[in-house]
């Protein structure tokens, strides 16, 4: 899931910066004073703004939604990995624990030797 919305919003960054540069500025009518007003038919009479504006608007949103997203998976799975807690070894007495009690001793008995009775 993460890495889905991650796609998403990388393509969306990237469509982003592409319209952004796509884009004409403030001062770019100026070129319609001295005669290539008709440069922006292709779009219609009103030329490329509004279009250009409404996909722009829509790739903004698309992008601040995934960034909501992503921070809110990433803080969820931070939260699960700060409250993970490990089980602790039982307690139970087991059967081959050393106590003062049962500690091995030597013993004062010497081996018996191979061949002799």
């Amino acid at each position: 899931m993460y890495q889905l919305i991650f796609i998403i919003h990388i393509l969306a960054a990237v469509a982003l910066i592409a319209l952004v540069l796509l884009q004409q500025g403030k001062g770019a009518t100026m070129g319609a004073a001295f005669g290539s007003g008709a440069s922006q038919t292709v779009f219609g009479s009103r030329g490329s703004g509004s279009f250009l504006l409404r996909i722009t608007i829509m790739f903004v949103v698309v992008f601040f939604s995934t960034s909501i997203a992503l921070n809110y998976l990433a803080s969820s799975a931070m939260k699960k990995e700060q409250t993970q807690t490990l089980s602790l070894p039982s307690k139970t007495k087991s059967s081959n624990t050393i106590t003062p009690n049962n500690i091995p001793m030597p013993t004062t008995e010497q081996p018996a030797q191979k061949g002799k009775k």
